[in-house]
């Protein structure tokens, strides 16, 4: 696949932290597991290297050991490079101690990395959605089309009162924004934004250089959404399967829709496959009275219960005579023998002892927090 140098890719990894809280409390956003052995920056940095984007910047904010010990140098996704290649870089800028507030103070922070790559275009990305998409349509549309800004979106379903948080657009003939609404008052079908955004170097600098003096930190509220008629915004449509993440039970739902084998061909593309750290582990064991259905089982499991609808990351282990039904179980969780679990989420190393029954609801699922035992 051919590089494009003329482009650089910027992850935010710890923007959405706040609306999985559970998970992100010692974790940032983009080192929530995802899939039974994935992490969720794994997309955008897949998604980059698949476009031939290769060099990219990762923003953290806090609680980034995980993030840090996940993509190391970034030899997984073909980004240790001599030239180019992953920059991790942090929240802090030169003269200030103080962390960001939005994505446009995160911006400035960093700037003096963007303005000295050789990039004309840059590709803004955040961690909350799982997707599949090729950025060089996309870059080539914003290109011909002169505008300034090129909004990814994807026509889906919202749901204010499911705690959703989105940004939706309004859409003309002429395929630019007319209007931009966030959080609104609504539901059914609509312009989803995907949190995706394409501008020049030139124009993100001008931005980001006004925001700063006028002591903005909002890329939607303070240019999406009060500047929109000042700027020509692009609205790129991406057709393909996504799952946006912005709730503990939309992260349970996007996790148990990888049973559906057409969604989960729609992200693991074999012309654009998502790559992740790979670990030395041994193959899944399966124990003589053990029944598996519909469910993703990762490397490095012992299975010696039933497990339905489920997805297990590597390490688990689930006792004799458990059953684990509809839930989200990820590394090196342990679970005893005679169990009942049904829509449930553990973070890691949860230790459940025998005999435990635990059940929660597919919209409220039911979690247990990392390292606990029960």
């Amino acid at each position: 696949m051919g590089i494009n140098q003329n482009v650089m890719g910027l992850i935010f990894a710890s923007i959405h932290d706040e609306v999985i809280f559970d998970l992100t409390k010692n974790r940032t956003m983009g080192s929530v597991p995802f899939g039974g052995r994935y992490r969720l920056i794994d997309f955008p940095l897949s998604n980059f290297v698949n476009s031939g984007i290769s060099q990219v910047g990762v923003i953290t904010k806090s609680n980034y050991g995980s993030l840090l010990d996940h993509v190391g140098s970034g030899r997984e996704w073909d980004l240790a490079r001599k030239k180019g290649g992953l920059h991790l870089l942090p929240p802090y800028s030169h003269t200030s101690s103080t962390v960001y507030h939005g994505k446009l103070d995160a911006l400035g922070n960093i700037w003096s990395f963007v303005e000295h790559a050789a990039a004309e275009y840059i590709v803004l990305t955040d961690c909350n959605v799982v997707t599949n998409i090729d950025f060089r349509p996309a870059v080539k549309a914003h290109i011909e089309s002169g505008a300034d800004i090129t909004a990814v979106y994807a026509k889906g379903y919202y749901d204010q009162a499911a705690g959703s948080s989105a940004t939706i657009f309004g859409i003309g003939g002429d395929g630019f924004v007319n209007d931009v609404m966030i959080n609104p008052p609504m539901t059914g079908n609509c312009n989803l934004g995907l949190d995706m955004y394409i501008m020049s170097k030139d124009f993100l600098r001008r931005i980001v250089k006004e925001s700063m003096s006028r002591n903005r930190f909002s890329l939607r509220r303070d240019i999406l959404l009060d500047r929109s008629a000042s700027y020509r915004i692009l609205a790129y449509e991406h057709e393909n399967y996504f799952s946006k993440i912005d709730s503990l039970a939309s992260y349970f739902a996007a996790n148990l829709a990888l049973l559906d084998t057409e969604k989960r061909d729609a992200i693991f593309a074999k012309n654009a496959p998502i790559f992740t750290k790979t670990k030395d582990n041994a193959p899944v064991h399966f124990g003589l009275e053990s029944h598996i259905k519909n469910s993703l089982i990762a490397d490095g499991c012992i299975i010696e219960g039933k497990v339905e609808n489920c997805v297990l990351f590597r390490g688990v282990r689930v006792g004799k005579g458990s059953v684990i039904r509809d839930s989200i179980i990820t590394q090196d969780t342990v679970i005893g023998q005679r169990c009942s679990i049904r829509n449930v989420i553990t973070d890691k190393n949860v230790v459940i002892a025998d005999e435990r029954q635990l059940t929660g609801s597919v919209g409220y699922p039911l979690f247990i927090g990392k390292g606990a035992e029960i």
